[in-house]
């Protein structure tokens, strides 16, 4: 109940400052809708962006967000951090504020700790809240769990992202530990995590008894499992979908029922749009970033092409009631970057095929296409990673294309982090952003993450 008595407070200073927030909307006398779609790849740097294109269209090809006529390169460290992590950076993308590492969408003075009530600070007003204050429609769209960082960093107020059971918590109208500042809810959330609503007794990870599904069933909320039921769920009512206990799959490794990030895009979009007043939608490719701590290339390519292919089917959706994207403001970007890294003088590859490697394959010489040796005498991936756990030491194998283009194949890193998949870390490098639409002009130049709060905010007029 401590716990519980002190994130009320959090989210109680949250709504009680107003933060960031102002009532420009209350003053606005146009009646037009404004819609904000704000995509989020996670650890998706410009180098996974390379490498992602060159794998799926090939170095001459162009992906959707390629074709984004305004972009900003951003910059991602945060309050006490020159690397990153998710949470923080997203909370400085939502509420225009640097965090700490590890803190959800709360001030500079909150630090990351496991009892949140010992934490200083306070929360600060997010983008979906205010468009919340505003009467819009709010939808939040992922392949993680849905109580993980980024998504978290859109609803929750937190001082330590781990506590995902109190995130949770902070979604369930009229329950213990609500933000009141999401009003009668978020009126969709979709992707993984299941496990965080439900007991123990029911196969969760809650210990406070609490089914937190049942719960915002009996607040009007409908509940979907897998794709039919996505398929087939009503507009007019809020809707909750869980695809797992935990994360959503990679793409690469999607079962059949499980839907794809592109169709819960659409999906949420056909339940917000019935709002006259507009929605903010924020949609998250977020195993981007599993694959690349696990320097796995090929998921991580794989998870970026379906994230663009989420942006292609928002786009043609979004068209059809807006086609020149008067009303409708959509931002791209990635809440910072890896150490991966495209190695040597290769080869042009084109695109990868069952019978071509790509830019999953070894480095070959442009001038004669004979593989290119390191100083031992062996062949080299083009794709690389600054540190991980797969660091040969003493003398390399020989590898082959087979083996390294192969799905499970963990690419080598210059500096072993320790011996566990997962291990590669953050890197710290300036991320892209596209934007096309409402006030996209906005972005341009080099742009600190908490500029870009502003400037969508602008936009929306909230």
């Amino acid at each position: 109940m401590k716990k519980m008595a002190g994130l009320a407070l959090l989210i109680g200073a949250a709504l009680a400052s107003g933060c960031n927030s102002s009532n420009d909307s209350d003053n606005r006398t146009d009646t037009t809708p404004k819609n904000v779609i704000f995509f989020l790849g996670d650890g998706m740097g410009i180098t996974t962006l390379t490498a992602s294109r060159i794998y799926s269209v090939g170095e001459e090809g162009s992906l959707t967000l390629d074709s984004l006529p305004e972009s900003a390169f951003i910059k991602t460290f945060s309050h006490d951090a020159q690397v990153t992590d998710s949470a923080p950076s997203m909370s400085a993308y939502m509420t225009g504020v640097k965090s700490n590492n590890g803190v959800i969408a709360m001030d500079g003075d909150a630090t990351q700790q496991d009892d949140c009530t010992q934490s200083a600070g306070k929360g600060v007003t997010t983008l979906l809240e205010l468009a919340k204050q505003a009467g819009r429609a709010t939808g939040v769209v992922t392949t993680t769990r849905v109580t993980h960082a980024t998504p978290a960093a859109t609803y929750a107020h937190l001082c330590n992202r781990d506590l995902e059971n109190d995130i949770a918590a902070q979604l369930v109208p009229g329950g213990a530990g609500y933000n009141a500042a999401l009003k009668d809810g978020v009126d969709v959330v979709l992707g993984g995590g299941s496990r965080h609503f439900l007991p123990e007794s029911e196969q969760g990870k809650r210990r406070d008894g609490r089914n937190l599904i049942t719960e915002m069933q009996a607040q009007g909320y409908q509940y979907v499992s897998n794709e039919s039921e996505l398929k087939a769920a009503s507009g007019d009512k809020k809707l909750l979908g869980l695809f797992g206990s935990s994360h959503m799959n990679y793409e690469l490794d999607r079962q059949s029922g499980e839907p794809s990030l592109a169709e819960m895009t659409v999906s949420a979009l056909s339940h917000l749009t019935s709002n006259p007043k507009g929605y903010f939608l924020m949609v998250e490719g977020g195993r981007i970033d599993h694959a690349l701590h696990d320097t796995n290339a090929k998921r991580a390519l794989v998870d970026t092409i379906a994230f663009d292919d989420a942006i292609k089917a928002a786009l043609d959706e979004v068209k059809k009631s807006d086609p020149e994207l008067k009303h409708t403001l959509i931002v791209v970007t990635a809440d910072h970057d890896h150490t991966l890294v495209l190695n040597g003088y290769a080869k042009r590859t084109g695109k990868t095929r069952a019978d071509n490697p790509g830019v999953l394959g070894l480095v070959k010489s442009y001038s004669d296409g004979t593989p290119t040796l390191d100083k031992q005498g062996n062949p080299y991936t083009i794709i690389g990673f600054g540190n991980g756990h797969n660091r040969v030491e003493g003398p390399r194998q020989s590898l082959d294309e087979a083996t390294v283009s192969a799905d499970d194949y963990a690419q080598e890193a210059a500096v072993r982090i320790s011996d566990v998949a997962g291990s590669e870390t953050h890197g710290g490098t300036d991320v892209f952003l596209g934007a096309i639409g409402l006030g996209a002009e906005g972005f341009h130049g080099s742009m600190d993450n908490t500029a870009v709060f502003t400037t969508v905010k602008r936009a929306a007029g909230l």
